[in-house]
């Protein structure tokens, strides 16, 4: 009986694995659907978009990006963050920055992204922060640098951006105390130039 035990256990917690696996392969997901170019919803952001509002700009310029609603095109997507970011939308800035520092839709280049993400940085975007931050940690378009980058993850951070505490805290291993302060005393003192 000691032998049939383990065979009875193990067949037991096999058929328990295989009615919950089966049963959240026929749970139907959370997310919404995709929407469709012909819905209202994406109608109503590329009317807004064409008359030049910068919000709908960008949100189609997501749309476009990420394949929501629409066909995925980055060279549309870089034309409406574009005209987005000529007129200040600082989200825009960052995504089109993105697009630039991925050689999406945009040829590669990080002296582009770099003055997309300041241009965002400069209106205290959380993300441009961390966009910058990540271009500093790395040497990407600028001379790499552990102090300006956690200078400008802290800020991105103070800024409410949650994945910039861990980016800070994983240089900060990789950093001297002294450099730390130096970086803690530069995100105190950090202010836009434009106002």
């Amino acid at each position: 009986m000691a032998h049939r035990l383990p065979y009875q256990y193990v067949t037991l917690v096999g058929l328990l694995l295989v009615s919950f696996l089966t049963s959240s392969c026929t749970t139907p997901p959370s997310s919404p659907p995709q929407l469709l170019i012909g819905e209202p919803a994406v109608s109503e952001v590329l009317k807004h978009a064409q008359t030049g509002d910068p919000n709908a700009q960008n949100q189609l310029g997501i749309h476009y990006s990420e394949g929501h609603g629409l066909p995925q095109n980055y060279l549309e997507a870089k034309d409406w963050f574009k005209k987005a970011a000529d007129q200040g939308h600082a989200g825009a800035q960052v995504n089109l920055g993105t697009l630039y520092s991925l050689g999406q839709g945009a040829p590669y280049s990080d002296h582009m992204a770099l003055f997309w993400f300041q241009k965002a940085a400069e209106q205290q975007h959380a993300l441009a922060f961390a966009k910058l931050g990540m271009m500093y940690e790395r040497g990407r378009g600028v001379p790499q640098s552990l102090v300006e980058a956690h200078m400008w993850y802290s800020l991105s951070a103070a800024y409410g951006e949650k994945r910039a505490v861990e980016s800070r805290d994983t240089i900060a291993t990789r950093m001297t105390r002294s450099q730390i302060t130096e970086s803690e005393e530069r995100a105190k003192k950090w202010t836009p130039t434009r106002q």
